[in-house]
């Protein structure tokens, strides 16, 4: 027979396990959007076309996670792509991003945009690339960030470099930090953990 009268057992406290370099959060802490690229960012880079020609993409959860956490934050997601395909309009649709820039290798002006739009600065952005074209936002944001496998020059214009590569939680991580720089990660965790 069981015993009706015993209690379920208390778990214990729950501590977040994220560790990030103090500097690091102190350069993020101003940070109220955050550009990223897709392909090579929230993709693996790699393009799969159907029989019929249409392109085919890749996400992680991680990433799209991330980006619905920077939300509740108070921090924008915006993205800037030079390509457009259907299912990254789908894709981004349903993570709520709605600032968003498609077919365009001149990411600046498509930037300085969305901050005017915002009505914010470069200081208070982020910005993750992977190649050549996403290093003029790069450099202009407060905070720059490259996946492992984005091109040397980019790797090097970046203050963190993630260690997943693109498409693999590599803008999470990202997500992860800024959460962190704004002291909201410890409280959005707080809920899966209770």
């Amino acid at each position: 027979m069981a015993d009706t009268n015993t209690r379920p057992l208390a778990l214990p406290a729950h501590h977040p396990a994220l560790q990030c370099d103090p500097q690091l959060l102190l350069r993020a802490q101003d940070v109220r959007v955050a550009f990223f690229d897709v392909d090579g960012v929230l993709t693996d880079g790699g393009l799969l076309f159907s029989e019929g020609g249409e392109t085919l993409k890749r996400f992680n959860t991680l990433d799209g996670h991330g980006l619905k956490l920077l939300q509740r934050a108070g921090i924008t997601p915006a993205v800037i792509t030079g390509r457009d395909s259907a299912p990254l309009r789908v894709r981004l649709k349903a993570l709520g991003v709605e600032h968003a820039v498609f077919g365009t290798e001149d990411k600046q002006p498509a930037a300085e945009q969305i901050l005017a739009r915002l009505g914010l600065a470069w200081h208070q952005a982020a910005a993750m690339g992977d190649d050549w074209p996403d290093l003029p936002v790069m450099r202009r944001s407060a905070f720059a960030c490259a996946p492992a496998n984005a091109h040397v020059e980019v790797r090097h214009a970046a203050h963190l470099v993630t260690h997943a590569r693109g498409g693999d939680g590599a803008a999470r991580e990202l997500c992860d930090l800024l959460l962190a720089a704004t002291g909201r990660y410890a409280g959005l965790l707080e809920p899966y953990t209770a």
